[in-house]
């Protein structure tokens, strides 16, 4: 490019004497000489100045040569004509001068601009990231991007002691040497960058900065430089960037102290709850059954036969209380740990409700259970053991939470693409503050409290409808009560008759 410009001077030079030589008489010499600061103007611009000095030179020359008498020698016949040289080389070196500054000026305006326009990018990168690792390694390669030489970064481990973490591709082993490691722990104790172009170890290879916040050290950022010189803007620019690295690096570890915090605090309310359950939710139903069980055994020949069965019937209620809540606590830990796994086969609506009304049977008392459903309910592809359990706590919170001889209705029914399944009570209904809270885990309203639960059905229905990718709600039963609908997803009816066939199919190849 250097070259070229000095070929181009060289041609505007040769094209202004050409035209000068055909019209100069009518032109005068102060004229000639500005016009010939046009290749000097343009070698400055594009070159810098040793082509606009080199312009100068050859302008001057040429201006002498062809034009001043005596002419096609670089005699001069009228002293005033050298004041005339001088004034033109020096306005010629000044623009030059002048011109180079500027240009160099221009390439430092757009080189911050580069910077801060990298920095921007790169902190809006750093924001998406949650895990340290892919963090450090974008910054690595991002570092030797813009200085165009290898990074790496050392972080410590749980005894303190610093290994590289992350590093751009290499030809040689360069930053994991004990010279290095020595130079990067230094670093990382006293806080203050080292190496080379510094006052402290100059003899290295390497620049390694501190990546830290206002209250610790990170890690440390080793730049491999051998002959690259960084200006002041470029070592700024990577301690803007160490920076950056650390704040996003404090809000990673923050943010996974927060999770595992948060998951400290659930497993202690779990914990808790289990002991409050088994101090105090079986020990009612436990001590109610030892009871009857007691004195069945110690005065049988005292009850009547219908003192017996209200004994056995305190027993069987007790035993299916503590089923539930042995369930639901389970159920709750298999959700929280991840272990449920789904066992789609094609479900029937219709066969569900007929095994939770069997299961509920024995604890309705005198309410009333009435069943509405489609004509037309396609098969529900899903889990039906677990779909089941689901049936059954929402069945089981609208016989206990509404009063002995009132009427629950269970309406299913299509909707769109999804099947809707609304369980509608007549019971004491939900705080329009708690419409939404009755899903969390343990969460138990004031009106509530006073009866036998640990807040967990509702949670634990939420968790395994979301595993099918359906949706559960709750809402207001007109004037009274509450309904809890159920919305689950399905497949195309052709898709689901099929694997209905298949499946008689297979039950009948498998009786043969």
């Amino acid at each position: 490019m250097r070259q070229q410009v000095y070929l181009w001077v060289t041609v505007a030079n040769v094209i202004l004497t050409f035209v000068f030589s055909k019209w100069w008489p009518t032109v005068e010499l102060v004229n000639i000489a500005l016009l010939y600061l046009l290749p000097v103007l343009m070698g400055a611009v594009y070159g810098g100045r040793g082509p606009s000095l080199y312009a100068a030179t050859l302008g001057l020359v040429s201006f002498n040569y062809f034009f001043v008498p005596p002419f096609f020698s670089f005699a001069v016949s009228d002293l005033r004509n050298l004041s005339t040289f001088v004034v033109f080389y020096v306005v010629a070196v000044l623009t030059a001068s002048l011109a180079s500054r500027l240009k160099a000026q221009l390439k430092e305006s757009e080189r911050k601009e580069g910077y801060t326009a990298s920095l921007y990018a790169i902190s809006r990168e750093m924001s998406a990231f949650t895990d340290i690792q892919s963090l450090l390694h974008n910054v690595s390669d991002q570092v030797s991007i813009s200085v165009g030489a290898p990074a790496v970064i050392y972080l410590p481990d749980d005894l303190d002691v610093l290994a590289v973490s992350a590093s751009t591709k290499q030809p040689d082993d360069w930053g994991s040497g004990d010279a290095e490691l020595t130079i990067a722990d230094w670093v990382y104790r006293n806080g203050n960058r080292a190496g080379k172009g510094t006052s402290t170890l100059n003899a290295s290879k390497g620049l390694y900065l501190p990546l830290r916040t206002e209250d610790r050290v990170h890690g440390v950022l080793g730049v491999k430089l051998d002959d690259v010189v960084l200006s002041s803007d470029s070592v700024s620019f990577l301690e803007a960037l160490g920076g950056l690295a650390a704040i996003a690096m404090a809000r990673v570890k923050l943010s996974e102290e927060a999770k595992l915090a948060q998951l400290t605090a659930e497993s202690e309310q779990l914990r808790t709850a289990i002991l409050d359950s088994v101090s105090h939710e079986l020990r009612t139903p436990l001590a109610s059954m030892i009871g009857s069980a007691g004195a069945l055994m110690d005065n049988d020949a005292l009850f009547t036969s219908q003192d017996r069965m209200e004994l056995l019937g305190t027993i069987r209620d007790g035993a299916l209380r503590m089923n539930r809540l042995v369930s639901n606590l389970l159920g709750m830990v298999q959700l929280e740990s991840g272990m449920l796994r789904l066992r789609k086969q094609w479900c029937d609506a219709e066969d569900m409700i007929s095994v939770v009304l069997s299961q509920v049977r024995d604890f309705q008392h005198n309410r009333k259970l009435k069943v509405i459903i489609a004509e037309t309910i396609p098969p529900i592809p899903g889990d039906e053991v677990l779909l089941e359990q689901v049936l059954t706590n929402v069945v089981s919170n609208a016989i206990k939470y509404s009063p002995d001889g009132s009427e629950i209705v269970i309406e299913v029914l299509t909707v769109g693409a999804e099947v809707s399944i609304a369980v509608a009570d007549q019971g004491m209904g939900i705080e329009p503050a708690a419409i939404e809270r009755v899903f969390d885990k343990f969460y138990r309203a004031d009106k509530t409290s006073h009866l036998p639960g640990t807040g967990l059905g509702l949670a634990i229905c939420k968790g395994i409808v979301e595993l099918h990718g359906g949706h559960i709600s709750a809402a207001p039963n007109g004037g009274r009560g509450t309904v809890i609908t159920i919305r689950l997803p399905l497949q195309n009816q052709e898709n689901s008759l099929e694997h209905m066939l298949e499946r008689s199919m297979d039950a009948h190849e498998r009786t043969r």
